[in-house]
């Protein structure tokens, strides 16, 4: 059968399959062994002389393993028959070039000792875009085996999962960098803060001036340790090293701890924190700190996000199956976007903070992580911008503790 080439060369997607490309950043990059030792393999499988790994550019083809007298590192797009490789879904294969007119166009088909034989399996993103291909090629007519094409796809393979694999390692110490400067500038201003305030304490002989200087101490300190114990958690959490330390814990002893934690910040912003629970509510068996930084970090956001003269609800019920704990601002509220990047690391949410307080990015999705780990559920509704948002947390009954006795350790 007489190959016809397409009108275009240029795919539909073109512009959305670059940017796959240059996302993994292995354009122009020295030769390495191990897209070598793939091409080397294909040039096996097939026992031809020459084999490519090879990515389609946006007018060239760049040869990130090059097995062939061919000099060079790249070719133009439109003379490559790899250009023509990542238009089909499976292995192109030509087994005389020579045999199409519309081939014998390419100079590198048409000249003395030029391409006869080809056969390229393209490289098949998780998205599905086609980025290049691993070819092998020869001087002289040949056959391909169903065997062989068959291994060339699991080449082809292979090179897609170590560009997602680099690409996947590249994100994680991007992600430990941008934390990393996130903390460090995050703790300039309490330590500052706290640092001002000792010098107030030497100078001072007033105790009125001491009651203002203690509750910058007291705010710097928090913000501190709540920006390490982020860091120390999320660091846990992504060498798989954390686990969570159960034991019989009292919701409600929880609750009024950290609203008490929180009262005073509160109090600056002239807010009102209420709190309401049932009587004799059951134990649960839970990691009481971790359950805590997650309340924490709830209520420290209510009261971050929520104007002055307003009123934060922490209630807790339940709910048939589970423990419910609902913490209700009258903030600034979400909006559709921001409902879509909640519990993401690092999204910037529409909402700023009413009081110049900071914000890492991180708190709500370690709460998502902790609380999930509890096999509990994390969600959030609001009705619209500047209208309030509700945080809800459920832990199952299932993990509640019925039966204990009067020397149990209970928080």
């Amino acid at each position: 059968m007489i190959y016809q080439k397409p009108s275009s060369i240029i795919p539909p997607s073109d512009k959305a399959r670059l940017g796959k490309l240059y996302e993994y950043q292995i354009l122009d990059t020295p030769a390495e062994e191990t897209f070598d030792k793939i091409a080397k393999l294909a040039a096996q499988v097939f026992d031809t002389p020459s084999a490519f790994v090879t990515f389609v550019d946006e007018a060239r083809v760049y040869f990130k393993a090059n097995l062939s007298p061919l000099k060079g590192n790249e070719v133009l797009r439109k003379d490559s028959l790899c250009s023509l490789a990542i238009l089909e879904n499976d292995t192109t294969v030509f087994n005389d070039t020579h045999q199409s007119p519309d081939l014998l166009e390419s100079p590198h088909v048409s000249c003395e000792a030029g391409i006869r034989f080809y056969a390229g399996a393209p490289l098949k993103t998780p998205e599905g875009h086609q980025l290049g291909t691993v070819c092998v090629v020869d001087i002289v007519p040949r056959e391909a085996t169903e065997k062989q094409l068959k291994m060339l796809e699991t080449l082809s393979s292979m090179v897609i999962d170590e560009l997602e694999n680099r690409m996947k390692a590249q994100k994680a110490v991007r992600a430990q960098v941008d934390l990393m400067n996130i903390v460090v500038h995050e703790l300039k201003n309490p330590v500052s803060s706290i640092q001002l305030a000792n010098d107030i304490i030497k100078d001072s002989e007033s105790k009125n001036e001491l009651s203002d200087v203690i509750y910058i101490i007291d705010r710097s300190t928090l913000a501190i340790n709540s920006k390490l114990n982020d860091l120390l958690v999320l660091s846990r959490m992504e060498d798989f090293s954390f686990e969570l330390q159960l034991s019989k814990v009292n919701l409600v002893e929880i609750l009024k701890e950290v609203k008490d934690n929180f009262e005073l910040l509160a109090q600056q912003k002239n807010q009102c924190l209420q709190l309401a629970y049932p009587d004799d509510f059951p134990l649960l068996n839970i990691d009481m700190l971790r359950i805590k930084d997650v309340f924490q970090n709830l209520l420290s956001n209510a009261i971050k996000f929520s104007h002055k003269n307003t009123k934060i609800h922490v209630v807790l019920t339940k709910e048939k199956d589970s423990a419910l704990i609902e913490f209700r601002d009258q903030g600034q509220g979400l909006s559709v976007k921001d409902m879509d990047k909640l519990f993401v690391k690092f999204a910037k949410l529409s909402a700023i903070p009413t009081g110049k307080e900071s914000s890492s990015g991180l708190g709500l999705s370690i709460c998502k992580t902790l609380i999930e780990l509890h096999h509990g559920k994390i969600w959030a509704v609001s009705p619209g911008k500047n209208e309030g948002t509700s945080f809800f947390v459920s832990l199952p009954l299932d993990e509640l503790v019925k039966e204990f006795s009067s020397d149990d350790d209970i928080f």
